[in-house]
């Protein structure tokens, strides 16, 4: 079993950061991420830092190719990788995404989009209790950011992410740029969104920046880039989400065009200021 990740804030590390948040003590870290696939060797160094900053802060272990959502089989090699790598470090939290990103001996470097539908439902939810069968843990599922909609589709998003909760009692990882990005490229109310979401499984929140474009026929489109600070418009999203539930753990993400850690840590300092709000949760 795995503790519960601290609610407080986190930022995905990078390892041009590992001596400046060594010598940072007082930046506002209550946890890191990583991305599993970095961490899947035997030693060197990446495992040296990883090594020496889980000796001072809760750790959330982030899948990226998996694909739990792929008609295949889950990659028992990957998988059996994986769970060396839980064992290696223990982390408080493990997660994944509601996408596919492999097909036969093709592995694409994205995350796609599946139609909700029953039989997509099943799928998923086996593959989710194989993950948590063979970790021992409960695993977090991400909401993801989409691009297109599927006309086979006839379960809404959040009812698809509810049902996967009941069936399986894996819980979720909200980020909430990507309710903006794909309410913005589908038109539809990030807030109607927000409103009908299980917030009572959620495990940890992610922020990261998007990028702006327009779509073949001069429509917003935006696509989930994690190379630019958190929106203002997802800051709003992200305050009135804590307002409801609380305090949470909260993630800072940032992959692309990684800022010097002056410009992260202004970030997480942000973010644990909307965390340190009362709230109506804690009124409650």
């Amino acid at each position: 079993m795995m503790k519960q990740l601290p609610a407080g804030v986190g930022v995905g590390f990078k390892p041009e950061h590992f001596d400046a948040i060594i010598a940072d003590p007082a930046a506002p870290i209550a946890f890191l991420e990583i991305h599993a696939e970095n961490y899947m060797g035997a030693g060197g160094r990446p495992h040296a830092q990883l090594a020496q900053l889980r000796e001072r802060f809760a750790l959330s272990v982030h899948g990226v190719g998996l694909s739990i959502g792929g008609e295949a089989p889950l990659d028992n090699a990957h998988l059996a990788r994986l769970k060396t790598l839980i064992q290696r470090y223990r982390p408080e939290s493990f997660s994944e995404h509601l996408a596919w990103s492999s097909h036969g001996e093709a592995f694409f470097n994205d995350l796609l989009p599946l139609p909700y539908t029953p039989a997509t439902l099943a799928r998923i939810a086996d593959h989710i209790a194989e993950v948590q069968d063979t970790l021992g843990c409960r695993m977090l599922l991400e909401n993801p950011s989409t691009y297109v909609r599927f006309e086979e589709s006839t379960i809404g998003e959040v009812d698809f992410l509810a049902a996967l909760v009941e069936r399986t009692g894996c819980g979720l990882l909200l980020d909430i740029n990507n309710v903006f990005v794909s309410a913005v490229n589908h038109g539809i109310d990030a807030r109607a969104y927000l409103a009908d979401f299980p917030l009572e499984a959620v495990g940890e929140i992610h922020l990261g920046g998007h990028d702006e474009d327009m779509d073949d026929n001069g429509a917003p489109l935006l696509i989930d880039a994690h190379g630019s600070p958190v929106a203002d418009a997802v800051w709003t999203l992200f305050a009135e989400v804590i307002a409801r539930t609380g305090s949470l753990p909260s993630l800072i993400e940032w992959d692309n065009d990684v800022p010097a850690w002056p410009v992260l840590r202004a970030e997480a300092a942000r973010a644990a200021a909307v965390l340190a709000r009362p709230s109506r949760h804690a009124a409650a």
